[in-house]
């Protein structure tokens, strides 16, 4: 009862759609398909195969809008800040990874995201209007938090089924997300994304278009649940997708390691250096002439020949080489008939990765969040998490010992938990970049009385306490392969917010406000800018990756070796001196550092030059 009269045209097109379904796009009458399921003589526009929605073209100025934001450091929120080169960013995505883009393009080996599903219950950030001009747009996402620094939580909300623009919202959503994501992955990188059957149909038909058709990889279907649940309507969801691209057909899949079941066969050992071996049938069923002749055991001269109408896995060269080898059996006891000998040293070294991924290998949901109680000792904070060996599945096949595997929908963090796990595992040197939004906590959860304001908050607790359980785990064992003391136990936090340089403001309406705005600019540098957050910024400015090591000298941060010099606080000659000295190849100072004295900053210009240094003042 919703207080309305009824409505005609509801119920008219509620019976259309039963009759004629093709003919509806996301709950609106598409005319040319109605046209054309009529029978009519029509043409589509722009008839191709292509992927279109709603906001399409708003999505791509999303995409191509820059950024001016920055990541700043958080050290109290860390674990060995100044050592680690883990990353936990808390922050709205997109913004991240256009942040990204100058550091660690071409230079992340994995990334796993699990979005929203888009079941009708995901609260997610897309925009709603698409007529809106962008000054509305700015308006509308220019919510601040409790700091006062600016947010885009006013974007985050539910997209509801009843929306008209239910799937173009979610493709709106995730469009320029994996164009960033793809421009981050090296050229042997891949992707794996978590969804269901809700979206799957359009994730792949969006990843056609932003990675290529042909470099579809997969789609593994990932039991997620061990039993059926019986009060379901329709069919019980017993599974998800893990849609996997690859950025160019220079992905390389790693292998499984093969399992005890399949080294079980070979127990036959001759003790001749050449290891376990198995018998294995010398027929084959394809017919060939030339494998069939008689195969004489040598010790007893016993002629053997292929049954009728079968031949020979070889011919007679390939055979008499086999022989020589001794690679031909003929039983225990010498007199059977002949089979070849399959030595373990020489099959594949692992296994084949197949599509379909069972609970007993890769873990289910109930274990999930069994983990997740077990590490937090109370109640899961959080309400859909994935095993943490789904994901060591996918890192085991998609990265190398020393690759970083990036997250930007990382929720609680399961990601960074694989990583560290998997490292501890194999001794690896995995590096993980985690990205997730300080999405608030409902103050009914379990996570809100616990004391987890947002999911980030959960995400970074979990690793705090992953990191703290596996340094209990190594605690008193001895270091024999050095694999414990090289492990990375900690990641560094840090947070988008606005620039620490005053932005120029479009919008200028008189000369009053022009001049207003110049003086505003005379000090580009925020006056409550402090120096660790322009450091991270110019950093990252400079394509220079949140991990550079960095060493504070008298008066200037000296980065990455000889890389790059940074002079924030003071400037004097003999500074200036010192800097020289280094032999860096670019430095960046402050233009307010000089005073307004023209002539020092003159001199340093000219000194930099004759050193073939890059100098630059902002």
């Amino acid at each position: 009862m919703d207080g309305k009269s009824f409505n005609i045209t509801e119920e008219k097109l509620d019976k259309l759609k039963v009759i004629i379904p093709e003919a509806f796009t996301e709950g609106k009458v598409d005319w040319e398909k109605l046209k054309a399921a009529l029978g009519e003589d029509i043409e589509f526009r722009n008839e191709r195969y292509v992927l279109n929605w709603a906001g399409k073209s708003d999505a791509f100025r999303v995409l191509q809008s820059p950024t001016t934001a920055t990541l700043v450091p958080c050290e109290k929120e860390s674990v060995n800040f100044d050592t680690s080169d883990n990353i936990f960013i808390e922050g709205e995505n997109l913004e991240v990874l256009k942040i990204l883009q100058k550091s660690y393009f071409g230079k992340i080996k994995m990334i796993y995201i699990d979005p929203p599903y888009n079941t009708g219950n995901d609260t997610f950030i897309y925009p709603d209007k698409f007529s809106e001009t962008k000054g509305e747009y700015l308006n509308r996402i220019g919510d601040k938090d409790e700091t006062g620094f600016m947010t885009r939580e006013g974007l985050f909300r539910k997209n509801s089924k009843d929306s008209g623009h239910y799937h173009s919202n979610w493709l709106s959503m995730m469009y320029p997300r994996l164009f960033l994501a793809r421009n981050l992955l090296r050229d042997d990188g891949v992707i794996f994304v978590s969804i269901d059957d809700n979206e799957v149909h359009n994730l792949r038909l969006l990843m056609n278009e932003v990675f290529g058709e042909e470099n579809f990889v997969a789609n593994i279907v990932w039991q997620k649940k061990y039993a059926a649940t019986n009060d379901a309507k329709g069919f019980s969801a017993m599974h998800d997708h893990i849609v996997t691209y690859q950025k160019t057909e220079n992905f390389g899949r790693n292998l499984f390691p093969r399992t005890v079941e399949q080294n079980k066969p070979y127990k036959n050992d001759d003790g001749d250096g050449k290891g376990l071996w198995r018998s294995d049938n010398l027929l084959v069923k394809s017919f060939s002439p030339s494998g069939v002749f008689a195969i004489k055991n040598p010790k007893t001269n016993k002629e053997f020949f292929p049954p009728e109408g079968s031949c020979w896995r070889g011919n007679k060269n390939t055979i008499k080489k086999w022989l020589d080898e001794g690679r031909i059996f003929f039983g225990k006891d010498g007199n059977g008939a002949p089979q070849l000998k399959r030595y373990l040293n020489e099959v594949q070294k692992g296994r084949v990765p197949t599509t379909w991924w069972p609970f007993s290998e890769a873990g289910h949901n109930d274990a999930a969040n069994k983990e997740l109680k077990s590490l937090f000792k109370s109640k899961a904070p959080f309400d859909t998490p994935k095993p943490t060996t789904l994901i060591k599945q996918m890192i085991k096949i998609g990265s190398n010992d020393n690759s970083i595997v990036l997250d930007f929908f990382s929720g609680s963090c399961t990601t960074s938990h694989a990583v560290l796990d998997i490292n501890k595992q194999d001794g690896g040197n995995r590096k993980f970049i985690c990205v997730q939004l300080p999405e608030k906590c409902e103050e009914k959860s379990d996570a809100f009385k616990a004391g987890y304001k947002t999911i980030a908050d959960i995400g970074k607790e979990r690793i705090r306490r992953v990191i703290k359980k596996i340094k209990e785990d190594q605690d008193g064992k001895l270091d024999l392969d050095g694999n414990i003391s090289k492990q990375d136990l900690g990641f560094k936090v840090l947070k988008l917010r606005q620039s620490n340089f005053k932005i120029w403001r479009t919008g200028v309406e008189n000369e009053e406000q022009l001049i207003k705005q110049l003086q505003k600019h005379l000090e580009p540098l925020d006056e409550h800018a402090k120096t660790e957050n322009v450091l991270y910024e110019l950093l990252l400015k400079s394509g220079k990756p949140l991990t550079s090591k960095i060493i504070r000298g008298n008066g200037y941060f000296l980065v990455n070796d000889d890389e790059l010099i940074l002079i924030l606080e003071k400037i004097n000659e003999k500074i200036i001196k010192t800097v020289i000295a280094e032999k860096p190849e670019k430095v960046i100072t402050l233009d307010r550092l000089f005073k307004n004295n023209d002539q020092l900053k003159t001199n340093t210009a000219l000194q930099m030059k004759d050193a073939e240094i890059d100098f630059r003042v902002v």
